[in-house]
């Protein structure tokens, strides 16, 4: 495990409260992208989509205002779980599939920080899948950044838990036989209370998204679609295009769900699901106006159902954000309570050690008896 400390040269910041990010102390004056760039070599392939998201995000955090020492970006294995090295912020570059539980463990400890996971499809939902989906569950408050480039990038080419069926790979030469993961569908059946999704190149989008999930109090998922020039590459370039209007359906709270270069495309309920239908064969009371904070979470999971393998429709922004108590308030709400009815004193771990469920071990005719150490 790696530790990655940033560096204090420059203007010590100040510890102003911040309003609305739990408490976080903030920086005393503006800050830039390059307050956030570290010394190190940045160090992946040529053309790969996590430069693009790494200049994103230095850019968000001098906007976002937060005190570098303040930040923690903890990451897994994989190409995407460089990024703590290459941002001037605190930073544990961890072990496989483990992000989520250590940064579990910061979050609860130490409330003051802003906690980010950094992770990709196959670090995160292959060894790591029953990690992401507990933290989820448990809505402790984190944010949790999935890299998802349908491969494995760093152990050359593997096919991984979102590669499409038929990818042909080094480890599937005949093609994939496996059915991949609906990424958004997994974080909302884990009931995620923030599930977002945005594209690499899409800047403004991702710089939309990354604000509203560091502002939710609670499991913060945003699925990054980027691309592998080496090993998958091209993999979402049909989502980049001129035409792809008709392919992206952009979410906007409180707006209706009409897509393409001349919104002739709409979001309708069918069933128990929604459907996309062209616009001028239905109602515009029926074109369904998206809610992120709708009670319910079946609509947002059918929303992440009309994504589909082929990139047919994707559908980018925040599928949903409500409010839910956190796992770390909980957590520390016990132990507050805890030392209130138990108070500390000078004997208390003597008592511990000593009290009435500790036992001597007498051996009476070559058996054992477990005898009270009060001698009841």
């Amino acid at each position: 495990m790696t530790i990655v400390e940033p560096s204090l040269a420059g203007t010590e910041l100040g510890l102003t409260p911040v309003s609305g990010l739990s408490g976080v102390p903030t920086a005393d004056g503006p800050q830039k992208a390059k307050d956030f760039t570290s010394d190190q070599e940045v160090r992946w392939c040529p053309g790969c989509g996590d430069y693009v998201i790494l200049a994103t995000v230095r850019g968000f955090l001098a906007d976002l205002g937060l005190r570098r020492e303040n930040l923690m970006f903890v990451s897994g294995i994989g190409c995407s779980s460089r990024f703590p090295y290459y941002l001037d912020a605190y930073g544990i570059h961890s072990i496989h599939g483990r992000a989520p539980a250590i940064a579990t463990g910061l979050a609860v400890t130490r409330p003051d920080l802003s906690v980010w996971v950094v992770t990709g499809d196959g670090d995160a939902l292959s060894i790591g899948g029953n990690h992401l989906i507990h933290a989820l569950r448990r809505n402790v408050n984190m944010t949790i950044l999935l890299f998802n480039n349908r491969i494995y990038g760093l152990t050359k080419g593997q096919y991984s838990p979102t590669s499409e069926p038929g990818k042909v790979t080094k480890s599937t030469p005949m093609g994939s036989v496996d059915h991949p993961f609906n990424t958004l569908s997994v974080a909302l059946g884990a009931e995620a209370t923030f599930a977002a999704r945005a594209l690499d190149s899409d800047r403004t989008g991702l710089n939309e998204v990354l604000r509203a999930a560091a502002e939710h109090r609670g499991t913060s998922f945003v699925e990054i679609l980027q691309d592998c020039p080496i090993f998958n590459d091209g993999a979402f370039d049909v989502l980049r295009r001129g035409d792809n209007e008709s392919r992206l359906i952009r979410l906007r709270d409180g707006e209706p769900l009409r897509f393409g270069a001349d919104s002739e495309y709409a979001v309708v309920r069918r069933g128990f699901g929604l459907a996309v239908v062209p616009a001028a064969n239905v109602r515009d009371d029926e074109i369904i106006v998206h809610d992120a904070h709708a009670d319910d979470p079946e609509y947002a999971y059918a929303l992440s159902r009309l994504s589909d393998q082929d990139l047919d429709h994707v559908v980018t922004g925040v599928f949903r954000s409500v409010d839910r108590p956190t796992y770390d308030d909980g957590v520390r709400a016990q132990t507050a309570a805890a030392r209130e009815r138990f108070p500390v004193t000078a004997n208390s771990l003597q008592n511990l050690l000593t009290g009435p469920e500790t036992w001597t071990v007498d051996r009476v005719h070559e058996s054992t008896t477990a005898v009270p150490a009060d001698g009841t």
